[in-house]
């Protein structure tokens, strides 16, 4: 394993936004078992060595160590909900009804659209699962072209400042590339086919029939979005909480 590499990740895990903890060199023993490599790290990051001597924080080596974090904890968020499943068996993220089906689905289940209603709800998540791979390249691009600045806030921000900045960046350009293949996939799992039979059926229902009216491509890809930004958040805390532990992890899964 290249050795910097891990030091890059050891900075990230083991710095505060303002200065070396007191418990950090009992950090740095539990993280890595070799003296010289503890050495190394000492001497990078700033702190006291054996002979209680000073060093400089390398920052460029703390921006690639968090830039590296984020690109491994990034690429796996969205590789979880690309999975069959990914979308449709997470409830923070499962895609409902929209707003006005889902005000009237009681009464079309009761007219016999229960299968209807379920297969077009399981066929709006497929088709987020199938479209959030689409994101990798965009996210991956908006942390390469972090800047130090950018960088420092993250580090130094909230629990989602990572995710937030990946909104700004990314949104719009995502949104765009989402939405054909969001389109593209609910044909293909049957989403427009299932929303048509559905409100083909409801239509001579009374009070029923006429809300039913969905832009169903932007319902889907807003949806969609809403739930990766949520499941970046989500590593993103998980880095940011369990450091020690959390980096090693990513650390074993990328450099094998």
């Amino acid at each position: 394993m290249n050795k910097r590499v891990l030091i890059s990740a050891i900075l990230f895990t083991s710095m505060t936004s303002a200065s070396v903890s007191a418990g950090w060199g009992d950090l740095l023993k539990e993280a890595v078992q070799d003296e010289d490599l503890q050495k190394q790290v000492i001497n990078v990051v700033g702190g006291s060595d054996s002979s209680g001597k000073t060093t400089n924080l390398d920052t460029s080596t703390l921006i690639n160590g968090l830039k590296e974090a984020l690109e491994v904890g990034s690429k796996r968020a969205i590789e979880e909900i690309s999975q069959p499943g990914g979308y449709l068996d997470n409830q923070n993220i499962r895609i409902p009804l929209p707003g006005t089906i889902d005000k009237v689905a009681s009464l079309l289940r009761k007219y016999g659209l229960e299968s209807q209603v379920d297969q077009f709800e399981e066929s709006m998540n497929r088709a987020a699962e199938e479209a959030a791979p689409q994101a990798t390249v965009l996210i991956v691009d908006a942390i390469k072209q972090m800047s130090i600045d950018d960088a420092k806030k993250i580090y130094e921000g909230s629990d989602d400042a990572a995710t937030q900045y990946f909104k700004e960046k990314t949104s719009d350009k995502l949104r765009s590339l989402f939405q054909p293949s969001v389109k593209e996939s609910l044909n293909q799992v049957g989403a427009t086919r299932y929303y048509g039979e559905l409100a083909s059926e409801a239509k001579d229902i009374p009070y029923v029939g006429d809300k039913i009216d969905v832009d169903l491509d932007n319902y889907v890809t807003e949806e969609a979005l809403n739930g990766l930004f949520t499941m970046l958040a989500a590593e993103e805390k998980k880095i940011r909480e369990n450091p020690t532990a959390r980096t090693t992890e990513l650390l074993k899964q990328v450099f094998k």
